[in-house]
């Protein structure tokens, strides 16, 4: 009997507490992720750094054996000023001297990755007015653009997801929810294709040095706004057709950024995802909130009704000698 007692009473406190036991489960499976992706990573690239460490080496070694007249202190010093200019973009190469980071196409360029978020890192502002300005251009730009792309994503999806879904469950009668999973799926093959394979195809062949793979890798760290930096195209110094070339992957980021919130939204409109993000949200107690309305209005009420009374008393006080049918109507139209 005990425990039965016992039971029941851990099954409702359980039950009472859900959301938190959810939304606690849900807090160790993302830290575990996020532990998981370390370990990975670590184990997967430390070798390939390992190596390129190495091989660093013998070749500053080698450099350094071969010209005698030059220390390696100088060597560490000009080392040092070429990897900072190439952290701002500006590379010592004769091939790459021929780009410039901050022409119109190219500042285009790097304008819409500072407002989308995705911001590959190859160039930065140099000078501090720029950092500055960079400063002001993202306050004011990122919000301004998350609301364009609301709006924008609002508008598409009435003609793209919900209309199709309700003609497809009113014409031929096919259950909502189903329709609604299938559009979804069939929504998101055909922008994965048309964003992310059709677009690396290109990349490839565009790309001298970059593969379907690299190419691939860099649709989708741009377009989930990651932006490494470690794929930028256009950066070639043989890129034929430079500036417009520029001007298209521009056109081609608002888009691909478009189209997944478009995808996005799709899937969080389906009725088993509201379902199962519920389950980590805080839920709202009706009868606490009902009764701190009524609890405000009896307070509103009775404050009322309380200054009407002063009210009362202090003309009675300064009007003593008025007569009791006119205290009356004063008193009538006090309580109106």
């Amino acid at each position: 009997m005990l425990q039965s007692l016992a039971g029941s009473s851990c099954v409702r406190l359980v039950e009472r507490h859900r959301s938190a036991w959810c939304f606690g489960l849900l807090l160790l499976g993302y830290f575990l992720y996020l532990v998981f992706g370390a370990v990975v990573f670590s184990s997967v690239e430390l070798p390939y750094e390992d190596l390129l460490r190495q091989e660093l080496r013998k070749l500053k070694r080698s450099f350094v054996e071969d010209h005698k007249c030059l220390s390696e202190a100088q060597l560490e010093r000009f080392l040092a000023r070429v990897l900072e200019a190439s952290n701002y973009g500006v590379s010592v190469l004769s091939n790459a001297s021929a780009n410039w980071n901050w022409d119109f196409t190219s500042s285009l360029f790097f304008a819409s990755t500072v407002l989308s978020t995705t911001g590959y890192g190859h160039t930065v502002p140099l000078s501090d007015g720029g950092k500055a300005f960079c400063i002001i251009y993202s306050v004011i730009g990122i919000p301004f653009t998350l609301l364009f792309l609301t709006a924008v994503v609002q508008r598409i999806i009435v003609y793209v997801t919900r209309r199709p879904v309700l003609y497809f469950h009113i014409r031929w009668g096919f259950s909502k929810q189903i329709v609604a999973i299938v559009h979804a799926v069939i929504l998101g093959f055909v922008i994965v294709s048309c964003f992310f394979f059709i677009p690396a195809a290109v990349f490839s062949v565009l790309e001298d040095d970059w593969n379907f793979l690299e190419s691939f890798y860099f649709c989708f760290i741009s377009l989930s706004t990651i932006g490494l930096g470690d794929y930028v195209p256009g950066e070639g110094y043989n890129q034929k057709f430079r500036e417009l070339y520029k001007i298209g992957i521009t056109c081609y980021l608002l888009l691909g950024l478009i189209a997944m919130l478009v995808v996005l939204e799709t899937f969080c409109e389906l009725h088993e995802l509201k379902k199962f993000r519920k389950m980590f949200y805080v839920k709202k107690n009706k009868e606490e909130d009902q009764v701190r309305i009524v609890e405000h209005d009896q307070l509103s009420f009775s404050s009322i009704s309380d200054q009407a009374a002063s009210m009362k008393e202090d003309q009675k006080v300064n009007e003593p000698f008025v007569s009791p049918q006119l205290a009356l109507n004063c008193e009538g139209s006090i309580n109106n």
